[in-house]
């Protein structure tokens, strides 16, 4: 906990809490304003909700930068009995730590959002994919998720409506092509994880063969506030097609390693 963090944007997206102290308790996560962007959501409909990602302009951060709302909008559309929601927390590029900070500072983050997406999606079982090297973290998410639980933020009727999703943790094997988003479902379904063919897209044939929403620690971060703030505000930072904000990991051989938040736009210089 004693890496360095910095806010370099007119809006702390994702570091807000961080840079507080942590919110690794549902109690301060709270205090801090946690839960509200869930409860935003809750109150309309799930179509209104994708409308807010959409406006925001929120891209994958796993690599792709492809647009948010339009995986949540296939997912929405798909008709299945069973759908479901992966979140790859299988960090496995050199010198990155955005994630691993995320999850064990600020957990409940990472849960609402879940549920954020499970509303919007219709998907009723999570599971988080989790890099095999973040001990700390599964710990962080463990305690967290029971406490999510407890406050009737997971489970059946979530906080009084009509919504049932609950979270599990998956402990991957080390192996990096994981953080491909078919091979981590194939390592999921307990085969050898090699990357699919597409199509068809995992937004309609995914996890045992069921829609699938997959969405990195870093992209789905970002929803609680978007759903507290709006989405205009949010695609009111960054630039170009490229809106909001981005982590970037700086390590030892920086003057000032750490953490950092940055607007996208900002130069090198």
């Amino acid at each position: 906990h004693d890496v360095a963090t910095g806010v370099h944007s007119r809006e702390a997206v994702l570091l807000g809490n961080i840079v507080r102290g942590g919110a690794r308790d549902i109690g301060t996560y709270q205090s801090f304003g946690g839960g509200e962007g869930l409860r935003c959501a809750l109150r309309t409909f799930s179509g209104k909700v994708i409308a807010e990602i959409d406006a925001s302009g929120l891209r994958g951060r796993g690599g792709a930068g492809f647009p948010a709302a339009r995986k949540w909008q296939a997912v929405a559309k798909a008709t299945a009995a069973q759908k479901y929601l992966v979140v790859n927390a299988d960090e496995g590029d050199p010198g990155s730590f955005s994630d691993r900070l995320l999850l064990e500072n600020d957990p409940f983050r990472l849960i609402e959002a879940c549920v954020i997406a499970a509303h919007a999606t219709g998907a009723s079982a999570g599971i988080i994919y989790l890099r095999k090297e973040y001990p700390v973290a599964q710990a962080s998410l463990e305690a967290a998720i029971d406490q999510a639980r407890h406050v009737g933020w997971l489970g059946r009727n979530i906080l009084g409506c009509a919504i049932d999703f609950d979270l599990s943790i998956h402990v991957g094997e080390g192996s990096y092509v994981c953080g491909e988003e078919t091979s981590l479902l194939n390592s999921l379904e307990g085969r050898r994880p090699e990357v699919r063919l597409r199509p068809p897209q995992i937004t309609e044939h995914g996890l045992h063969g069921l829609p699938t929403l997959v969405s990195n620690v870093e992209t789905l971060c970002a929803v609680p506030w978007i759903m507290e703030h709006g989405g205009t505000r949010y695609a009111g930072l960054g630039c170009s097609s490229s809106r909001g904000t981005k982590l970037l990991s700086l390590n030892s051989l920086f003057n000032r390693p750490g953490l950092y938040e940055v607007e996208f736009g900002i130069s090198l210089r």
